[in-house]
């Protein structure tokens, strides 16, 4: 834990126990809402078929990205996530969207 602790730059057990409550709510949440997402833009499984599942996790990622900020803001986290957003995305070549 004291590895990641400093690979994160975080200094105590408690933040780090905010940081995962933090991922553990925005995975399931984005799970839960990824359902009436995909039924408000008529994606059903009956229509897709197999393509469905690969296509409601195309919708999670996104979801989660916008629900991991917005949750990690409401524990007093968000420096730490937005840091770790943009990370992120720069990795998978979203660049353009932060000019820095």
């Amino acid at each position: 834990m004291d590895d990641l602790k400093r690979r994160w730059g975080i200094e105590t057990n408690f933040q780090l126990t905010i940081i995962f409550i933090v991922f553990a709510i925005t995975g399931s949440t984005s799970a839960w809402l990824s359902k009436p997402v995909c039924f408000w833009l008529g994606i059903t499984k009956g229509d897709l078929g197999y393509l469905f599942t690969p296509i409601r996790l195309l919708l999670i990622f996104p979801l989660y990205q916008v629900l991991l900020v917005a949750i990690g803001f409401v524990f007093g986290q968000f420096k730490f996530f937005w840091a770790f957003e943009k990370k992120m995305l720069k990795r998978m070549g979203f660049n353009f969207l932060f000019k820095e």
